[in-house]
């Protein structure tokens, strides 16, 4: 092609591209005038504090959690006085002024989430939570509220607490104590944390740990109808993920979780085996860690049935890019359930994703104190949380400035 009719071609393709994304905004403001009313005209970004009910210790793969943290967050506010907030990133300064001056409608749609412009997790929760409080909706309504307004919840906080640290005294008692606290809080679904030969055991003495807790914790909570996840963090290889299977057969596992790096072979391998040993209905969980990308392998994990559950965090995945992922996971016959270790704001945004969206199977709880944060109401209770029904999600600022 000579290079004149190539920047034709060029040129005309642009143009389509602008007319049709001039028609799209146009659309979306007719649809949603009050977003189109909206201009930002402030953004900020906050540190938050909060804490978890206990000390955190080790998983397969990572030291100690500890106990406080900070969070970081990004508030918007608009010329008609509206405000939202959402979890962020630190160096969301260094493009934050690129959302002041814009209008709401050119920055998000309840349909479709960000705009292409602004598609970032930096500025997903606090655009959904802004465009809440404008359209006096919760945020799953926003997402069309086709899923449960009572979730399954399970406690992500049964860590390898039986080793010692300076603040704890260990013992495996402690991983007992530690269920039961979750359990007199509502959980009904615990996920433990396995792996421990990886870093913390020789092999084998932590192969046969890993049986143990596992054994005990079903026998002290099966009874009371409680379900086991348990969770390797990428520390066991394929065989070593049968060896723990088989150690502790006749226990009806929820899920197993990142047993090894996202791999297709020793994935289907793996699938393979579960299906034939007694854990057909256990499901595969993996992909917590990756980003929007072509080359997904836990996405092509799932299209080839071998995840059953995809798990890309909430947070850095954002509910625009779970808003175009849920299709496909349909398509392939799985579900989804969003990673939220960490910060129970996670907890409550996958709350109104599941509640929004639908097919998300379980939604990973973690128990916070703040006081910077109001959580909500959220309430968690014979193993199920609700989703709150104020406008945007329901969450509100206690620190100012």
């Amino acid at each position: 092609m000579k290079r004149s009719s190539f920047m034709k071609s060029i040129g005309a393709m642009a143009t389509g591209l602008l007319m049709k994304n001039h028609a799209f905004s146009e659309s979306m403001r007719e649809e949603y005038p009050e977003l189109a009313k909206h201009k930002i005209d402030k953004a900020d970004i906050i540190s938050l504090d909060y804490h978890w009910p206990r000390f955190v210790g080790r998983n397969g793969s990572k030291d100690v959690h500890g106990q406080y943290h900070t969070t970081t967050v990004l508030r918007v506010r608009t010329d008609q006085g509206a405000e939202g907030w959402g979890m962020t990133d630190k160096k969301v300064v260094e493009s934050v002024s690129s959302v002041v001056g814009k209008k709401v409608i050119e920055v998000i749609t309840p349909k479709h989430g960000l705009t292409s412009a602004f598609n970032t997790f930096h500025y997903d929760f606090a655009m959904f939570d802004l465009m809440g409080v404008i359209l006096q909706k919760p945020v799953y309504e926003i997402l069309g509220a086709h899923g449960p307004k009572n979730l399954p919840v399970y406690s992500g906080m049964i860590y390898i607490d039986e080793l010692p640290y300076k603040e704890v005294q260990g013992g495996i008692d402690v991983i007992l104590q530690n269920c039961a606290w979750d359990y007199n809080h509502g959980y009904r679904q615990l996920k433990i944390k396995i792996g421990r030969g990886n870093k913390w055991y020789p092999p084998k003495e932590g192969m046969e740990m890993d049986i143990k807790v596992v054994k005990m914790v079903y026998d002290a909570y099966h009874s009371k109808g409680v379900d086991i996840l348990v969770d390797s963090n990428n520390s066991y290889t394929v065989e070593d993920t049968m060896r723990f299977l088989d150690g502790i057969r006749g226990i009806p596992l929820y899920w197993m979780e990142e047993p090894f790096q996202e791999q297709i072979d020793d994935g289907r391998k793996l699938r393979t085996w579960m299906d034939k040993n007694g854990f057909v209905k256990t499901k595969y969980a993996d992909g917590e860690w990756v980003w929007p990308d072509a080359n997904d392998v836990a996405l092509e994990m799932v299209r080839q049935g071998i995840v059953n559950t995809y798990l890309n965090d909430i947070h850095a995945y954002g509910i625009t890019n779970w808003i175009k992922v849920m299709p496909i996971l349909k398509n392939s016959n799985a579900d989804g359930s969003p990673h939220a270790w960490g910060d129970q704001l996670k907890t409550h945004y996958t709350t109104h994703l599941a509640a929004g969206l639908g097919n998300i199977s379980t939604i990973e709880g973690v128990t916070c104190i703040s006081d910077d944060i109001d959580y909500g109401n959220y309430p968690i209770k014979d193993g199920k949380i609700s989703v709150s029904h104020e406008p945007g999600f329901g969450m509100k600022l206690l620190k100012r400035n």
